[in-house]
């Protein structure tokens, strides 16, 4: 490839990076499409709970295409394997080139055309490795517009889910309970009929089990992978680490409430393990009813900046309707509390809107909300005041409003906090 060609690749794949993560599909679908013709394109990861796939293309595939088909075709590949043949998708097996990352994140590509069994996917898998690993540090890092998008897309999920579902198991049991009369002649059908009912009934449940484990997550499962984040963190650290499991018994959390939580944590335990003299952190996890609570402690003199670290997570917690309180005490270290709820609010939020707005974009926001001016931001943020100018632009155009004070009250309904 011409250094032309390389640089324009670079700069398409940097597009596909940057923007929202729900349309991340369509974006790598654009850069794919004169090397890789294609009719439709999804990337398959279970790391988005309220959006595991991100799809373009034709809406007879994409729209059609289900989680069993792409869990199926995942577990038949090992990570960095290429695949070019027939695999069900969409209700029907088509010819498809499929790569699973080793992220774990699968990519499944339907030809526009004939299968080609020469076409050089090995670009394709890099690039996808990268994209793979964006939508992971995305998730990870859970910023309030991925968190505002997967709840409102997990609360869209439970609701077609539980009406589907009453629908489908209304219609059956009427029909086994017809089935079962002894008012029917023909004993034969009537058998066969109740059979082919029961199984329908039975895997109804067992859809619905399927959609609800993988939108939730067991609150001890969520707490295991956070504690082996947790060693990475403090290995270089004389820091002993007291993690105190969650009740064996606890319920399952919404993945956006996992996600949302072990980044609370993260943030809280760099900052609390900065002290020169802390020795120990302690991470607890509670589950009362309707509310997952973070409870992270540290020994030592206290910090010494706690505004800095409430920037930092309050954002994500209020997102998510949730509180965040930080206590710092000289000599008896500090504590930080979150207490994030397991269910999003009933009211309806603009959240949506806000789904558009980048990490500094949000941040801005959140200096209109407090009324500030562009000169006192830029203090704030460490910035020139072009800058906040060019973030400002960028948020008015996103939330489509005309003026800042829109935004503030935009923001302010949608449940972002002034920023300290």
């Amino acid at each position: 490839m011409s250094e032309t060609g390389s640089v324009e690749l670079l700069d398409g794949l940097r597009e596909v990076l940057v923007g929202r993560l729900s349309d991340i599909g369509r974006r790598f679908s654009a850069l794919l499409a004169g090397t890789v013709p294609h009719a439709a394109l999804v990337i398959f990861t279970r790391e988005c709970t309220g959006r595991p796939r991100k799809v373009a293309g034709d809406p007879h595939i994409v729209d059609r295409v289900t989680i069993s088909e792409l869990d199926s075709l995942r577990a038949d590949l090992d990570h960095g394997q290429i695949f070019r043949g027939r695999a069900s998708i969409a209700g029907r097996a088509r010819e498809v080139y499929a790569i699973l990352d080793r992220t774990d994140t699968l990519l499944v590509v339907v030809p526009a055309g004939a299968l080609s069994r020469t076409l050089p996917l090995g670009p394709v898998r890099s690039m996808f490795g990268i994209v793979a690993t964006a939508i992971q540090l995305q998730v990870q890092g859970a910023s309030p517009a991925y968190l505002a998008e997967s709840r409102a897309a997990s609360a869209e999920r439970a609701r077609t889910v539980t009406e589907l579902t009453e629908i489908h198991a209304t219609t059956l049991e009427t029909l086994l309970s017809t089935l079962r009369s002894g008012d029917l002649d023909d004993t034969r059908a009537r058998s066969a009929a109740r059979e082919t009912a029961s199984a329908a009934l039975i895997g109804l449940r067992t859809a619905v089990d399927t959609h609800r484990e993988f939108a939730e997550e067991s609150v001890v499962t969520a707490f295991a992978r956070l504690r082996g984040e947790l060693r990475g963190l403090l290995r270089h650290r004389d820091i002993a680490l007291d993690p105190v499991e969650p009740a064996a018994a606890g319920r399952a959390v919404p993945g956006e409430v996992a996600h949302a939580a072990r980044a609370v944590v993260r943030g809280a335990v760099l900052a609390l393990s900065g002290p020169a003299d802390v020795t120990r952190i302690r991470v607890a996890w509670t589950c009362p009813e309707g509310e997952l609570v973070v409870d992270v402690r540290s020994d030592g003199a206290g910090l010494t900046d706690a505004d800095d670290l409430d920037r930092q997570l309050r954002p994500r917690v209020e997102t998510l309707a949730g509180t965040v309180e930080i206590e710092t005490t000289e000599g008896w270290g500090s504590r930080v509390v979150a207490v994030l709820p397991l269910q999003a609010p009933t009211t309806p939020t603009t959240h949506h809107a806000l789904a558009d707005l980048g990490p500094r974009e949000s941040e801005v926001l959140g200096h209109l909300v407090a009324g500030r001016r562009n000169r006192v931001i830029a203090e704030r943020l460490g910035v020139s005041e072009s800058t906040v100018k060019f973030h400002v632009a960028g948020v008015l155009r996103k939330l489509d409003v005309a003026t800042r004070a829109e935004a503030a009250a935009l923001g302010s309904e949608a449940g972002i906090r002034p920023t300290a």
